[in-house]
């Protein structure tokens, strides 16, 4: 069982954000040239194919939510501490 649910949105967004890291290092470490102008697009880009991802999960998240969670029954017993009588 999973400790949380899954969320693409921001796996794609922390991917983008280390691709950007990368990039830049390795600008910073001489290993080639990266103008500054690129972070730019590549972080809109990136944030807004999360946000769609982000999106498309919750949407599908919604639709199988009603039958997924099941909650208690009404014909199941009755809590411990109820007034309710069988």
């Amino acid at each position: 069982m999973l400790r949380h649910d899954f969320r693409p949105g921001r796996l794609v967004a922390g991917a983008v954000f280390v691709f950007a890291g990368v990039l830049f290092a390795g600008d910073a470490g001489g290993l080639w040239q990266t103008p500054w102008f690129v972070l730019i697009p590549l972080v809109t880009g990136g944030l807004c194919l999360a946000g769609a991802a982000g999106m498309t999960a919750r949407s599908i998240r919604r639709r199988r939510g009603s039958s997924h969670r099941t909650g208690p029954t009404a014909s199941g017993p009755a809590a411990p501490g109820s007034n309710a009588t069988p």
